[in-house]
């Protein structure tokens, strides 16, 4: 009984010290400040620890510590650009181009965007950030005969302003979402340990009837977590073999 009373006194300690004086991405103090600081056991102390682990509010980063979780943020299932989600959220974004060129596509690409034979694409990869921190590794493929001059000087700093301007605005599309684990590239640049956890999101966006967009994605998952909202079940929507 002791020993509850003293873990619920731990757990609340952290929980408030999150509300008052902690930031995520701060070091809680170790286990042994801890069970100085309450007269417990170790494990007491481990227990209240961990369940805060488990709750998503701490995280255990192996070699260092633990420390103060970042809040992760829903992802949703709708029509908008990652800068568009990230200011809804009052959130600052920005992207680093990593490639960008036109070439030919793959066979998978090609059958997704509705391509004929020696049609190309424009490739375009970026990093996505939010508040100065990397949250994403986006790669778009766009059908570059629809899109003349798309990447001239340079990439547009929206896809989908830019489609929307063009008459391209994207009106629907489909998801197809994986759980991954994070290969050393995108550990690296995600600034996350490698094989840390991930969410791949493959989209393809259509204007009207026609796919404009092909747009795979890996999210770290430290930071999302998938919101998808449910209705009555109606009528299965089918467009086509997805990407």
């Amino acid at each position: 009984m002791i020993e509850n009373v003293k873990y619920q006194a731990i757990y609340d300690y952290l929980v408030t010290s999150f509300a008052t004086e902690l930031r995520p991405g701060d070091k809680v103090p170790s286990e042994r400040e801890l069970c100085e600081k309450f007269g417990v056991s170790r494990m007491t102390v481990r227990q209240a620890i961990g369940d805060l682990v488990a709750e998503g509010k701490l995280e255990r980063i192996q070699g260092k510590g633990t420390f103060v979780a970042h809040e992760k943020l829903d992802l949703q299932l709708r029509i908008t650009s990652f800068s568009q989600e990230m200011r809804m959220r009052g959130m600052v974004p920005a992207t680093r181009v990593l490639s960008c060129e036109e070439r030919m596509p793959s066979a998978s690409v090609a059958t997704s965007l509705g391509l004929q034979e020696n049609q190309t694409i424009y490739y375009i990869r970026r990093l996505r950030f939010a508040d100065d921190t990397p949250m994403c590794v986006e790669t778009t493929h766009l059908p570059a005969h629809l899109l003349p001059d798309f990447i001239t000087p340079q990439p547009p700093e929206g896809i989908y302003s830019e489609l929307n301007q063009r008459g391209f605005s994207p009106s629907w599309g489909e998801d197809v979402i994986e759980s991954v684990v994070l290969d050393s590239e995108h550990s690296k640049l995600l600034e996350v340990s490698l094989g840390a956890a991930g969410l791949l999101v493959n989209r393809r966006s259509y204007a009207q009837d026609t796919p404009i967009c092909l747009t795979q994605s890996y999210y770290r998952g430290d930071r999302y977590k998938l919101w998808v909202p449910i209705a009555q079940p109606f009528a299965t929507v089918n467009r086509g073999a997805r990407a």
